[in-house]
């Protein structure tokens, strides 16, 4: 594999006999003294403390090791947390107001995602952070704190989610004008790459090296990569992470996706994680896979002892057909995102379930009864990997709470006619602020800044005039 410019400055450390585990622990420290440990032994000179905005988005501060350590305040600008993709601010409206004081908040680094920055040239460590009010209250818009609400509302009926998130992205060329087009990239043999890839061997050997670093950064970051695949688009990947704990998989899927950004970088190309980056090509998926676990016997409450599906197996189902709908918008959270919900795709535009069906928007994969779980393949890859947990999450948790029963399971195509969710952002935004169930348990706050976000971003949109209009209308109408 290739050797990182951090190897290349300064040699490894040697392993002594008595240094603790934590210390040679490639993720994540209990206390500050342990991480003052962990910083020495490494030599780290500077730390990176991040949280993911609303689009997921690396926001946060640099400082030295020194002063990290020390414990600092640091703080960040509430605005930030409340600015769309673009840097705009939305209006006042629809029950979002924003704050007069403008206030900030402050960084609270979780110690145990702290790790090294394996791409930068001088020793550098990274630690993803909380964000509190300046009395110490919890930031509920904040979307770690969002997945963490969802999650501990589980958690007060003994229960906790286990999830395995699917990440699909497209390698492309360089392309510093976005007039253009995206085009797929050269691989090693040096022709562009082409389409109907899926599944080949030959198709990831094409990125050899680039694959490498992906491996070397995230065994340097302590990720674990479960699969690698090439999908059926023109240079599209998939990156398969092993199940866990939801919270700690959206950090680590958010991790990954600055990972593969850098790595790609490093070859001179792009990694995008659009929807639908090039015309004619397939999108990219963020499926969730979903199981839950009673906390006190650890086992799978989808199924009954005698390994059938459990009640709750059909109400998680029922809930997620009843809600995902109205939670699109944190599934697919641009205009983009629906050129990739399209009828005849396998991006599905329904809410069927059915078992190994994929033309379903609610997937049963095969599986032993332990391992029994249901697979929401509507998220796509653009999608806050904080967000989209936290609404599956919440769909299925409405419907363990009501006891909503699902349709019938299918066994046949599905994904033709019947369009049974919104086809564009607006109408994505105007179901989900009509939700109240869904809203409360994700936190009014959160729903309402992120409504209004997400409005903003529509309208911005509407203001750019496209090549079709030009080719179409100019000079027909």
């Amino acid at each position: 594999m290739p050797v990182t410019p951090t190897e290349k400055k300064k040699p490894r450390k040697t392993v002594r006999r008595g240094t603790p585990a934590y210390v040679k622990s490639l993720r994540g420290v209990k206390n500050w003294k342990e991480a003052s440990e962990w910083l020495a032994w490494r030599d780290i000179e500077d730390i990176e403390c991040i949280t993911p905005d609303q689009a997921g988005v690396a926001r946060g501060k640099m400082m030295p090791s020194k002063k990290f350590i020390s414990n600092s305040t640091l703080a960040l600008p509430s605005a930030v947390f409340m600015v769309t993709i673009s840097g705009d601010y939305p209006d006042d409206g629809h029950g979002f107001v924003y704050p007069e004081d403008d206030g900030d908040l402050r960084l609270v680094a979780d110690l145990s995602t702290l790790t090294v920055v394996p791409w930068e040239s001088d020793p550098t460590a990274q630690v993803l952070c909380d964000l509190v009010y300046q009395d110490g209250r919890v930031a509920e818009f904040t979307p770690r704190n969002v997945l963490k609400r969802v999650v501990d509302e589980y958690a007060k009926l003994g229960l906790k989610p286990v999830v395995a998130p699917e990440i699909e992205f497209y390698l492309v060329r360089k392309n510093p004008d976005p007039d253009y087009p995206l085009t797929p990239p050269v691989g090693r043999s040096g022709r562009a790459i082409g389409g109907g890839q899926g599944y080949s061997i030959a198709g990831v050997n094409e990125f050899d090296e680039l694959i490498d670093d992906i491996y070397h950064f995230s065994e340097a970051q302590g990720l674990e990569i479960d699969t690698l695949i090439h999908e059926e688009g023109a240079g599209q990947l998939e990156i398969n992470l092993r199940h866990g704990d939801p919270i700690e998989l959206a950090d680590q899927a958010f991790m990954f996706k600055r990972t593969i950004r850098e790595a790609a970088l490093k070859h001179d190309m792009y990694a995008t994680f659009m929807a639908k980056p090039i015309q004619g090509q397939p999108g990219s998926a963020m499926h969730i896979h979903q199981s839950i676990v009673d906390k006190k016997t650890g086992k799978n409450i989808f199924s009954n002892e005698d390994g059938t599906e459990s009640e709750a197996f059909y109400h998680f189902i029922g809930g997620m057909q009843k809600h995902v709908p109205n939670a699109l918008v944190m599934f697919a959270p641009y205009v983009n995102s629906y050129r990739r919900l399209t009828p005849d795709a396998s991006a599905p535009v329904n809410v069927k379930w059915g078992y190994d069906n994929r033309t379903t928007a609610l997937r049963v994969p095969r599986s032993d009864p332990q391992a029994r779980r249901v697979e929401n393949r509507i998220p796509s890859s653009d999608a806050n990997p904080y967000l989209a947990l936290a609404a599956s999450l919440a769909c299925g948790l409405i419907g363990l709470k009501n006891k909503i029963m699902p349709d019938a399971p299918v066994a046949t195509s599905v994904n033709r006619n019947e369009v049974e969710l919104p086809r564009g952002l607006i109408e994505a935004v105007n179901l989900f602020e009509e939700d109240a169930e869904l809203k409360a348990l994700l936190g009014i706050s959160f729903a309402t800044t992120y409504a209004a976000i997400k409005r903003a971003e529509f309208e911005t949109f509407m203001e750019v005039i496209s090549p079709w209009e030009r080719e179409y209308l100019l000079l027909n109408v």
